[in-house]
């Protein structure tokens, strides 16, 4: 049985149809993502799934649960981290635990005996009589992982968990996240981070407008949509580029033009990386493609607000 099951889901506010139709299934034990621009209607749709906003159309289960009829009794085999942390600063790190564990119906006893196991899987074993005003903004995000586990729960939510990390935070929580997976736990994952997505999901779909555009493993998508090899081709003699592109468009299968910067998609790379090699005035960088080639492609490139 999966551990969440979404079939035809809409929601609108107003004329905007946030939602259109969403349907797809997570399986137990695995990281599944959410990926889409601004506005795609990732967060609406956790929201939809966890039972705190009505949906207008289409069915959900969670947790063998249907939503949201069931949804409090759901809940309490989840675990959510939201996207904005919302931490009580009145409260010390372990007193912002205990106090959530009552919001599960756990004994206070109970929760007690969690809370150095908890703050260690966060590496914050000394800080459990700090105040949360004392905390760093990474410390921040992994009390507010430890405490969507307060409860041990088989499903957690993560909406957009490192936004704002430095990367030594950011890669702290991915090792954090994969000791979940390795536990059994399933990850519900949004995120901008083309590179989290890609080192944790293991499927994953892509949205915008609320409707689905593409679905499967990072693999599976970067094979489908993009061709094996990039090289991104910088200006850095102002008006160099242009007629570069223009004279070697025949290596690659396609182009795009960004700025100051060219991007060729390539089957074979070798005849553009010879030219590259006599050519004055610009930088280049070859590399794989990627999963954010993929979201790039399949989104635009246009800032989303």
């Amino acid at each position: 049985m999966a551990a969440l099951n979404v079939s035809g889901l809409r929601k609108r506010y107003g004329d905007n149809e946030v939602v259109a139709g969403l349907s797809f299934a997570v399986e137990p034990g695995t990281c599944f993502g959410l990926l889409g621009p601004n506005g795609a209607g990732k967060t609406t749709t956790l929201r939809l799934c966890l039972g705190l906003t009505a949906p207008d159309g289409g069915t959900i289960t969670l947790a063998g649960r249907p939503i949201p009829a069931e949804a409090q009794q759901a809940r309490a085999k989840v675990g959510v981290v939201p996207q904005f942390d919302n931490l009580d600063p009145d409260f010390t790190c372990a007193e912002n635990l205990r106090v959530f564990g009552r919001y599960f119906g756990l004994k206070d006893a109970e929760v007690r005996a969690r809370i150095p196991t908890l703050l260690d899987f966060a590496s914050l074993a000394n800080k459990a009589d700090a105040k949360i005003a004392t905390l760093s903004g990474g410390m921040k995000r992994r009390l507010t992982l430890a405490r969507a586990l307060v409860a041990d729960p088989d499903i957690v939510f993560l909406d957009e968990p490192t936004t704002g990390l430095d990367p030594q935070a950011r890669h702290l929580i991915w090792e954090r996240l994969k000791q979940l997976k390795s536990a059994g736990k399933t990850l519900i994952l949004t995120t901008h981070f083309m590179d989290e997505a890609e080192r944790l999901c293991d499927r994953l779909i892509v949205i915008d407008h609320g409707r689905k555009i593409a679905e499967g493993s990072p693999r599976e998508l970067i094979a489908t949509h993009i061709e094996p090899q990039v090289i991104e081709v910088f200006d850095e003699a102002a008006g160099k580029l242009p007629a570069f592109v223009d004279a070697h468009r025949q290596h690659a299968e396609r182009v795009e033009a960004s700025g100051e910067t060219a991007f060729f998609y390539c089957r074979d790379a070798q005849p553009l990386l010879a030219a590259l090699a006599t050519a004055d005035g610009l930088r280049y960088l070859h590399r794989a493609a990627n999963l954010e080639d993929v979201f790039i492609k399949l989104t635009g490139r246009e800032l989303r607000d």
